[in-house]
């Protein structure tokens, strides 16, 4: 492998984000040569820097590109001498926008433009990066096990996110059907994604345990979620960059079970108890309540061993007092 990475350019999509800056480092490790792109430069340093605290010793493998989704400049330039590129980049707001196109129009046009732009300098494949809320928000979880089969349709949500994850994913693969060429896409859809925040920019689900520890949710909203390590979310995106078997494929990226917020809360508590004297008094839930998936494709075919729920939770829990 490191051989050929040697030779390859990966180009990573939203370098300062959660899981972009966890794709850079491993495909570092790995020894690819990496661009990334930036809304602003002025953001360099500070990758930079928390890569260099992650343990890259070496940056010189790493570039850097000045690109919007919203806007059509410098895309060639980002995507020029790329083998793969991994387009992770996409907004997820912590609330709600008023209106829902504000999150729709750039998740699914910055798509297009990527696949575009990939596809005009000869990338061999687009590892894309959905979410569970394209696969999950339509059916009914009662006695129902969501796989990568499962779509939700947009017109039955009223969420700009859960719409805008769905209408993205469905016109990747539109425009891959219909004006692609050669080029090959592979999806991931991560659920929510935890583990231990590099920087600032850590995920919408660590915001979550960050306000159980603090004491700020005091009632168990009645849904359980999925849970994924970060490191695992990198590790699959990597993998499926370059498996034979990822080609026109999509990948629900989770590990085994879900939890409510009560059940996070309580781990924290037996485990992590000097972090619990802030945490409220949650309810356990109904256990009719629990929502199940599968991860078995990714394992068959990919070989993805993501670690455990509780590991990932207990890291994010570590991150943050860091």
């Amino acid at each position: 492998m490191e051989n050929l990475a040697k030779q390859q350019t990966v180009l990573v999509t939203g370098g300062t984000g959660f899981i972009g800056l966890y794709c850079i480092l491993q495909l570092l490790k790995e020894g690819y040569t990496v661009k990334t792109t930036l809304r602003s430069l002025t953001r360099k340093d500070e990758v930079n820097n928390l890569l260099s605290k992650a343990g890259i010793n070496s940056l010189e493998k790493l570039s850097f590109v000045e690109a919007d989704l919203t806007k059509d400049h410098n895309w060639d330039e980002a995507v020029k001498d790329c083998t793969y590129v991994l387009h992770v980049a996409s907004p997820f707001p912590a609330s709600d926008p008023v209106d829902a196109d504000e999150l729709i129009i750039p998740a699914r046009d910055g798509a297009l433009r990527v696949l575009k732009a990939a596809r005009g300098a000869g990338v061999k494949r687009v590892v894309l990066t959905s979410s569970f809320a394209a696969i999950g928000y339509s059916k009914d979880i009662k006695d129902h096990v969501f796989t990568e089969l499962d779509w939700t349709d947009p017109e039955l949500s009223d969420n700009a996110y859960v719409k805008s994850k769905s209408i993205a994913e469905k016109a990747a693969w539109d425009f891959i059907n219909s004006e692609g060429g050669d080029l090959e896409l592979t999806v991931i859809n991560p659920v929510g994604v935890f583990g231990p925040a590099l920087g600032k920019d850590y995920s919408t689900s660590i915001g979550m345990v960050k306000a159980i520890i603090d004491g700020h949710l005091t009632e168990t909203p009645p849904f359980t979620f999925g849970v994924a390590d970060v490191r695992d979310v990198a590790d699959i995106h990597v993998i499926a960059m370059t498996s034979s078997k990822a080609a026109g494929e999509r990948f629900l990226a989770t590990s085994t079970g879900a939890m409510s917020l009560y059940d996070v809360a309580e781990l924290i508590r037996k485990e992590r108890p000097e972090l619990a004297g802030n945490i409220g008094d949650l309810q356990p839930l109904d256990p009719s309540l629990s929502i199940v998936m599968s991860n078995q494709k990714a394992k068959d075919l990919l070989g993805w061993k993501p670690k455990s729920k509780e590991e990932a939770i207990l890291a994010s829990a570590d991150s943050l007092t860091e």
